[in-house]
């Protein structure tokens, strides 16, 4: 079944919001200069972070992989508090449904666009440095790309119910 990438990105519009807040943050915390910030609107592309060049290969691929470290984390943080109560056999309530709605949907939201790809490849080409750094670039910027046309098949739906659903279940089993 197919549905259009806007309805699915307006739906789970909280881990979109804090894809581009984490793309910020990274700027921030590399003094790349942010232009503009747009968290979130209804068309393509959702949300989007314009900023400064970054002054190294270095520095362009952690914005372009802030998302998935840090989407990945909340994501799992997130619905951990009510894998907890669930594995202590209080039930679930509507705020633990919330919650774990919460961290699916910023979780699946992890992965870098293709926009951050082609930044990162652009950054790849343009840095002055010996090949072999660029080389270590270069899977990475493969990555992406799969993982974006793993969305085509859901992939990003699975990684946000891995996070925030089974990786929780598992800490809780192994800390058990």
């Amino acid at each position: 079944m197919f549905i259009p990438g806007i309805i699915i990105s307006a739906l789970t519009f909280p881990g979109v919001i804090v894809h581009e807040l984490a793309h910020q943050l990274y700027c921030r915390a590399l003094k790349v200069p942010v232009f503009k910030v747009v968290y979130f609107q209804m068309e393509n592309p959702v949300g989007y972070v314009l900023h400064e060049k970054p002054k190294s290969l270095l520095h362009s691929a952690l914005i372009c992989l802030g998302p998935f470290m840090i989407n990945t984390l909340l994501g799992f943080l997130i619905a951990l508090p009510s894998a907890i109560q669930y594995n202590l056999g209080a039930g679930m309530n509507i705020l633990d449904y919330a919650m774990v709605y919460l961290g699916v949907s910023i979780a699946m939201h992890a992965f870098p666009s293709t926009g951050d790809a082609s930044a990162l490849w652009q950054a790849a080409k343009e840095d002055d440095r010996p090949w072999f750094t660029k080389v270590i670039v270069l899977p990475i910027i493969g990555f992406i790309y799969l993982g974006a046309l793993g969305s085509f098949f859901w992939l990003d739906l699975i990684y946000g119910i891995a996070i925030a659903v089974g990786l929780p279940w598992m800490v809780l089993q192994w800390a058990a």
